[in-house]
This record gives structure tokens, sequence and C-alpha cells, in this order.
């Protein structure tokens, strides 16, 4: 690494929240001033669209990334693989207090991994892990290395203050276009202003293929046509936008835990590494919350409510559910007895 530049990207909280734009605000100018680093700010991973200039930037950056967004390191991720920015998994020392296993266990996965992974680290930082801006400074720090080379002068100050312009296009990303893409999309208004990018909020399946086998259960599953078929005969979540709102059921019949809905409420749904397969298990949470119900009686009751406001039948368990060998009950619990505390 100390030959290299270390590009560091911080996306923004979703809303204007006070207290953590001041902690993007704070990260961001402590950065500016740190050597071998370039530091830029984007709006909320999850909400920019494939085409956003945000998500450009991230696939264009050649070496060590390090990206700090508000969602867990393992949903963070893998919302970047999908959009094409992968890199070999940094190690980060700085996470939430959820995102950490209770008890000491390796856990294994056989999934059918990535593709066209470069040859450079790609480090994710949940920016729930702490309010502490220097913390994250400091793992910055730790990753940047002590003889990491100066940057190159890209956002043309690297010692004093920045002009209140220069800093303006990096603490508020959201608000503007360059004038190469205005000009190019011919997005104009009156006052001579160019539109905002698209950054609305989202809900879509994110596929952590670490974990995913490839077994299509969530293709039979979904009657929505989110999920499709790569050239490779990969799973893939071909159409987003068809995802209906608030609707994590395909991730609770996946058998290897490998779809992530960032903006879940449960942590074993929203990416968290310490809820799933074995390590802190929570079993209602798992199984469906407090309806009593088992995750996939909970995944069918939820697949029905959206047939149903879709204008369709419901179909219940007569559709896309694989007979299972085991009640997940008893696997899951076969998985917790075999753990060594």
């Amino acid at each position: 690494m100390s030959e290299s530049q270390v590009t560091v990207v911080v996306c923004q909280a979703q809303g204007r929240h006070p207290v953590r734009r001041a902690l993007e605000e704070k990260i961001t100018q402590s950065l500016l001033a740190e050597p071998g680093v370039h530091v830029t700010m984007v709006p909320h991973l999850y909400d920019m669209g494939q085409k956003h200039s945000g998500m450009e930037f991230l696939r264009s950056v050649p070496g060590t990334l390090v990206v700090l967004g508000w969602l867990y390191e393992r949903a963070i991720r893998w919302t970047l693989d999908r959009a094409g920015v992968r890199g070999n998994p940094g190690e980060t020392l700085l996470k939430a207090d959820d995102d950490e296993p209770e008890v000491d266990v390796d856990l294994e996965f056989n999934g059918i991994g990535s593709v066209d992974v470069p040859d450079r680290f790609l480090y994710c930082i949940d920016l729930r892990a702490s309010e502490d801006a220097d913390e994250f400074v400091d793992e910055v720090r730790r990753i940047t290395g002590s003889d990491a080379a100066q940057p190159f002068d890209l956002l043309k100050w690297i010692q004093g203050t920045p002009e209140p312009a220069q800093l303006q296009r990096y603490l508020q990303p959201e608000q503007m276009l360059s004038a190469r893409q205005a000009q190019d999309s011919g997005e104009h208004i009156a006052n001579g202003d160019v539109l905002p990018e698209d950054t609305r909020r989202r809900w879509y399946p994110v596929i952590d293929y670490s974990r995913c086998t490839n077994c299509m259960e969530c293709i039979d599953f979904c009657l929505f046509g989110v999920y499709g078929i790569d050239a490779l005969d990969r799973i893939l979540v071909e159409e987003q936008d068809n995802c209906k709102k608030g609707c994590p059921a395909c991730s609770r019949v996946c058998p290897e835990h490998a779809i992530v809905f960032p903006q879940h409420k449960t942590p074993a749904i929203a990416g968290a590494d310490g809820d799933v397969a074995g390590v802190k298990i929570d079993l209602t949470k798992l199984f469906g919350g407090d309806t009593g119900l088992s995750a996939v009686e909970q995944a069918v009751k939820e697949r029905d409510a959206e047939l149903v406001l879709d204008g369709r039948e419901a179909v219940g368990m007569s559709v896309g559910i694989k007979e299972r060998v085991r009640d997940e009950l008893d696997e899951m619990m076969d998985e917790f007895d075999a753990l060594e505390f």
C-alpha cells in the first residue's frame, strides 16, 4: 500500500439528520488534510441508481477503496458488488456492536463468490459504529499506513482551508451535477442550475455471493420478476424496482441467509454478521418476528399480502416452496447445539 493512493468515500445518511450530517462533515474535513488520502462524499449508497455519478465515481477508483456508510459492513460490500465495485475484503476493526459475533466461531460459507475482483483492497465501515469522528479517522490512518504516498491534487487544495464553493461540492453532492453531465443530459432549469440526480429511497434485495450457492429458491419463490439469471447462469437481482417496498419475504426462505435488505429493521435481514448462521441466534426474529410463525410461513404471508395488493390471487404454500428434508427450526437448533462455547 506504500505506493498507492487510498480513496475514502463517505456515503451520506438519508434525510437531513443533523447529528449524522455533523459526523459526516467532521470525518470528511479531518481526512482532507491526511497524507495519502483522497476523500469525497456521495449520497446514501443504497439510494444511488446504477448510473448515478456517485456510483460512476466509485467504479472509477483504481486502488485501495474505503467506503463509510450507514449500513452494516456486509450490506455495504454486496451493494457495492452489485454496482460493479469490487475488491479483496479488507479487515475493518471498527464495527457496530450488533455486527460482532457473541462467540468466537469461524464461520465457513461455501458461496459461489464474486466475479471480476480486481487486485486491490476494499474496506467497508458502518458509520453507526461510533459517534466519534476521530475513531473513523484513526481507522483510516491504520488502513492507509504511515508510509502512504502523498495525494495528488484532485481537490485543488492540500493545505489550509478549502474555499466554501469547494467544500459545498463535497458536503452536498446530491444537489449538483457536473457541468459535463448536465450538458450531456440536458437537465437544466430556468435559473441556470442543474437538476439533482435521482436519489429517492429505494427497496430491493442485495445478494451476498459469499453465501449464495445458486440454489435458485429465491427466483422460484418471488412472483414479481425481481430475480434473473446472468450470462454465467448465476442468480442476480435483475429488476430491482419490481420489488415490493417493505417486503423481505425472499430473504426468509433463502437457506443460506444470503439475501440482504439493507434497510430492514431486523439485523439478520439487514446484513448484520453476528445474527446469522448459528452466531448470536435470535430465533424469534429469524423465524418471523413476534408472529409465532416460522420463517417460511412468515414469508408466504408477506408474499400473499403483496400479491393481493397487486390485484392478484394469494397462492400460499402452493408455489415456490421446495420440500425440505427437515424442519428449519430443528436444523437451526442442531447448529446451535454444535457450537462450542
